[in-house]
């Protein structure tokens, strides 16, 4: 920003004098890309006519040559400062109307060149449209100094006034570019408040979605499960041990629901510290499987567990999920689980044999599981495909690479 707290007037007065120029709003040739091919070479010309021009009027006041072009360089100096250093061309601006005073004829208002005085004026405009206030009020005060030494008294005012338009100009000018710039900064963060609102109410929103959904069935899964052993009469042990692996995997369900539950309700959620899972949790994962009723084989040789991170979360994804397609439509069948790490990628094959009892049946709209593993392997820059193998049993094989990109999905 370009203000600049309040401080003492000495502190501004040293500053007006000898303090570091205040720093462009833009580069002029930023501004306009197309004009800085020829704005140079028209700029030099026009500083040199300028100069010329200085010259010859200094010529005319019968000064000596290496005077003339003194005078005619100090006039023109603060022109080549002004762009990015507006109070060093103050300030050329100055040492130019205390000293360029020479030989001026008797008949003038003023004892400077024309070249000077409109100089000065364009100096003193940008200058004020520049500086901060307690600067500005020290560059009006010092520029009176000539002007009021130095101009005839029956000219006085009307450059007096002229001379405090300009500085009242300028400060508008200021304070209207200031004003903008803060309406947009406000206008940007009022933007980014109402898209973190509207992420926000999205994630209650699904939130909210997820658990009427499917918080409240599992729950009741969970529960039915646990209290079957007792509300049924002689149940022998293997069904006990089924519906005690039902109710666990229930539970383990509901816990990573509330986990999601919580980040999507949460704006301000805390990194997760429990690791994602990967292909050193199949075991465990084909073990509940088992325990549930699905026979299960795995084929994971040990070093497949050093595959990257994202690679061994997508793989262990797509096993749950057609480890769970299997259960539901091809109830009692034999499933086989087979990971192969090859040079460049890792290879995941689930198959299944056609079942021996009758699918659950699946509600109309469901059925996104081999929509989630393909967008999986996608992501990773992978394959996947899915169909029916010989026998009637049906088969999901995924290339994995290694150095593929995408995120925990």
């Amino acid at each position: 920003m370009e203000e600049h707290p309040v401080r003492p007037w000495w502190q501004a007065l040293r500053r007006t004098v000898s303090g570091p120029d205040f720093p462009p709003v833009r580069p002029p040739l930023e501004r306009w890309p197309r004009l800085a091919s020829w704005a140079r070479p028209v700029g030099l010309l026009a500083v040199v006519g300028l100069f010329a021009a200085t010259l010859a009027a200094e010529t005319d006041r019968r000064l000596p040559t290496v005077v003339a072009i003194l005078f005619a360089g100090l006039t023109v100096a603060p022109l080549l400062a002004l762009p990015r250093r507006p109070l060093l061309a103050w300030r050329l601006t100055i040492v130019a109307l205390l000293t360029c005073t020479f030989n001026a004829p008797p008949s003038q208002a003023w004892p400077w060149n024309p070249v000077l005085v409109l100089g000065s004026l364009l100096v003193l405009a940008v200058v004020a449209a520049r500086v901060d206030r307690p600067v500005l009020v020290w560059v009006g005060l010092i520029t009176m100094v000539p002007v009021v030494a130095l101009v005839r008294p029956s000219h006085l005012v009307g450059v007096v006034l002229l001379v405090l338009t300009l500085l009242v100009l300028g400060d508008l000018v200021r304070g209207n570019r200031l004003s903008r710039r803060a309406l947009a900064a406000q206008t940007e963060l009022s933007e980014r408040e109402k898209e973190r609102r509207a992420v926000l109410e999205e994630r209650t929103r699904i939130a909210r979605e997820l658990h009427d959904v499917v918080a409240h069935h599992m729950s009741m899964i969970a529960v039915q499960a646990e209290s079957a052993p007792y509300r049924l009469a002689d149940v022998p042990e293997p069904a006990r041990a089924e519906f005690a692996a039902i109710a666990g995997s229930a539970r383990d369900a509901l816990t990573d629901m509330r986990r999601l539950l919580g980040v999507l309700r949460s704006e301000s959620v805390g990194p997760q510290t429990a690791p994602q899972p990967g292909l050193a949790d199949l075991p465990v994962m084909v073990d509940a499987a088992r325990r549930a009723g699905l026979a299960v084989t795995l084929d994971a040789p040990a070093p497949a567990a050093a595959a990257p991170a994202p690679v061994g979360l997508a793989a262990y994804r797509i096993v749950q999920e057609g480890l769970a397609n299997a259960a539901r439509h091809a109830a009692g069948a034999a499933v086989r689980v087979t990971v192969r790490p090859g040079p460049r990628a890792l290879t995941v094959r689930v198959e299944n044999t056609a079942g021996t009892g009758s699918p659950r049946a699946v509600e109309r709209g469901a059925g996104h599981g081999l929509t989630g593993m393909r967008e999986r392997a996608l992501a990773l820059g992978g394959t996947f495909t899915a169909g029916p193998i010989g026998g009637g049993g049906y088969a999901v094989v995924a290339e994995l690479p290694y150095d593929g990109e995408g995120g925990d999905g």
